[in-house]
């Protein structure tokens, strides 16, 4: 026996609040423990102490001061550092989260609240049949989006919520509603890819189907005008994929927006992905609609009439099924492949000589924009050969010395284009040591335009047109301004305006809706419409997602920075590839850095400043105003991780690797 002395100084009183599962109220348990208890035996002594006959295998212990989860069993009370005056609560790990999805529509999901955000949103995907979880994260609102419109205001297409859970589909529930009920969806062990088409055991559903257009007024209700400003406050709510959705505050219930992060799409395959594909075309889509990304006039009709075809399409065929496409042996194909590589006939793969890199030379127009002059163009003969277009006064000095030489390594590519005035621009921003110096280059017509602004790109990126991307950058733009095109093709009457079986007004922003009268945006989108009439529904999908892409606004996430040495803020651009320092004043690039050229970064923790360093010597560092610096550091760290994967690996991800290179060390 022990006398009361020493039992007081060796132990203490621990009170625990024990939440239960099904919406009950909360009990408070006192328990008599020391600081050598490890927190499994805790638990184990809770449980027998609540007496309750129950399945307690998911609860584990939340420590509400410290904000974190006691999952590390084997450790004692003393290692955590607990004592009598802490909080516990023995809570379940999965709670109920309303996820609103790309397509605008919510959901009630059970997830894992304690499991880091990566596995969470890996699991939300695996529950909703989305590959390539990765590229998805999950946003948080800011939180006077919902304040500003009043509640009766919200468009109640918004706020319909589909509940998983009732029907099965949750992480937490045994199985998900959403498949068949006599096929359960198996994936290859050794390629990870599923074994049958996704239409296999997928029906018809709200995550396969595209979602009907609002009418104008309700989209009115949800758009305004964003500022660069406003956007880097949007992009401030990412989460951290490095720790759980508790430790950053999110609680029971609370809305979360489940979103494409990261736009590299890899692996787009229309047989696998059905809903991968039409939650990207429903992100694209709203992106476009509350003009979150800029396009131009001419684009904004191609994406509405590239709409209006799904819209009908969706509407008038039956639940989507690929089974009947060609199935492709991939033995068989890689066999052809490495057969046609080994006859050397492969030339899309690499030219017969890659010592010969091929060359550009045509007779353009260009003009430097200087303060208080007009717009003139002047013709010059074009040569474009590596990396660099020379510039001649006519075709016979092309043997001497250029005007200038434009060296494209790192430029920005943005097109000046309208189809229908027959304007065939490339704008270059070329970096400088104190910015970035425009130049417009103006091409004669179509196929002129795509060989030299996809060698552009190339160029840009540090590629010449010796590389086998070239080829099929060159048709993608040419695809594109087909689809740009608003005239009808040889030998087409021009549209009958009565055949639009739904309002026109529905597939603009709300800024063109003011600018138009409904029949002259009928007429406009049905003669868009002529170009793209024999698509299929998931083909149609697929063009709208390349035409997104395509847009020069494409993929840059906006946050306010402060950069060593200034003294005010700026914007930094972050995108796929590179970074992009811009003035906030004016919106205008000042100067870009190419991910290929890093050579390192880091973050330095206690003043939060992110610091690079890229090839000769360039060094930059920043601070975050807008944001954590976290969440670049993430975005950073995120692209890279992506830009790893290739179709030789397995669908398992490098879970470790990615944390290495998003990861705080904190």
């Amino acid at each position: 026996m022990i006398s009361t002395a020493e039992y007081g100084s060796t132990s203490w009183e621990l009170t625990v609040q024990v939440d239960q599962r099904e919406g009950d109220e909360s009990m408070k348990f006192k328990l008599r423990v020391k600081g050598d208890l490890h927190i499994g035996g805790l638990m184990l002594k809770l449980v027998e102490k609540i007496k309750a006959p129950q399945d307690w295998s998911d609860h584990a212990l939340w420590w509400e001061q410290r904000g974190c989860w006691l999952l590390k069993t084997h450790w004692t009370m003393d290692k955590y550092g607990i004592q009598a005056d802490a909080d516990l609560r023995y809570t379940p790990q999965h709670k109920p989260l309303l996820l609103q999805l790309p397509n605008m529509k919510t959901i009630k999901l059970t997830v894992s609240y304690s499991s880091v955000v990566f596995k969470t949103v890996a699991e939300i995907c695996r529950a909703l049949n989305i590959r390539r979880p990765e590229e998805l994260s999950l946003l948080k609102p800011p939180d006077d989006l919902y304040k500003k419109k009043k509640r009766k205001e919200r468009n109640p297409l918004l706020d319909d919520v589909l509940d998983m859970d009732s029907l099965g589909g949750g992480s937490g529930g045994t199985g998900n509603a959403l498949y068949s009920k006599t096929m359960i969806p198996t994936y290859d062990p050794d390629n990870g890819m599923p074994v049958s088409a996704t239409s296999m055991w997928f029906g018809d559903n709200t995550l396969t189907s595209s979602q009907p257009n609002l009418p104008p007024a309700e989209l009115a209700k949800l758009y305004q005008p964003l500022s660069l400003v406003d956007k880097s406050v949007l992009n401030a709510g990412w989460l951290d994929s490095s720790r759980s959705m508790m430790e950053q505050g999110i609680q029971d219930d609370d809305r979360l927006l489940l979103r494409f992060k990261y736009h590299m799409f890899f692996d787009l395959n229309p047989k696998y992905d059905a809903v991968r594909i039409t939650q990207l075309y429903e992100q694209a889509r709203w992106v476009i609609l509350l003009e979150e990304i800029e396009c131009t006039e001419e684009e904004m009709l191609m994406f509405a009439s590239l709409q209006y075809h799904i819209c009908k399409l969706t509407m008038s065929t039956e639940p989507l099924d690929f089974s009947n496409e060609p199935e492709v042996d991939e033995v068989e194909a890689a066999l052809s492949n490495l057969e046609v590589t080994l006859e050397g006939s492969n030339t899309d793969k690499l030219l017969e000589d890659i010592t010969d890199i091929p060359q550009l030379a045509d007779s353009l127009r260009l003009f430097r924009p200087k303060r208080l002059t007009l717009r003139a163009y002047k013709e010059y003969w074009f040569v474009f050969k590596d990396t660099t277009i020379s510039y001649y006064k006519n075709k016979d000095a092309a043997s001497g010395e250029p005007v200038e030489q434009l060296h494209l390594r790192g430029c920005e590519v943005v097109p000046d284009v309208n189809v229908t005035e027959k304007k065939f621009g490339i704008k270059l921003l070329l970096p400088v040591a104190d910015g970035m110096n425009e130049v417009y280059i103006r091409c004669d017509n179509e196929n002129q335009y795509a060989k030299w602004k996809a060698a552009c790109i190339l160029a840009s990126k540090g590629k010449t047109m010796a590389y086998s991307s070239y080829r099929s950058e060159v048709k993608k733009i040419q695809s594109f301004l087909q689809m740009k095109s608003l005239a009808p093709p040889p030998g087409q009457a021009a549209p009958n305006l009565d055949s639009m079986e739904m309002n026109a007004e529905c597939f603009v922003s709300p800024r063109y809706v003011k600018k138009y009268k409904t029949k002259q945006l009928t007429s406009r989108i049905l003669e868009a419409l002529q170009n793209i009439s024999r698509l299929t529904l998931m083909e149609a999908k697929m063009r709208f997602i390349q035409a997104w892409q395509s847009l020069p606004e494409f993929g840059i996430n906006y946050y306010i920075v402060r950069f060593r040495g200034s003294k005010k803020d700026e914007l930094l651009g972050i995108s796929y590839n590179r970074l992009i320092r811009i003035d906030m004043s004016t919106g205008l690039p000042v100067t870009t850095w190419r991910f290929s050229n890093m050579k390192q970064w880091n973050v330095n923790w206690e003043i939060r400043q992110v610091a690079i360093e890229f090839d000769q010597n360039v060094s930059i560092a920043f601070s975050c105003v807008s944001c954590d610096c976290k969440v670049v550091h993430e975005y950073i760290g995120g692209y890279i991780f992506l830009s790893t994967r290739s179709k030789d690996q397995n669908e398992t991800l490098d879970e470790e690797l990615f944390h290495k290179l998003t990861g705080g060390q904190e």
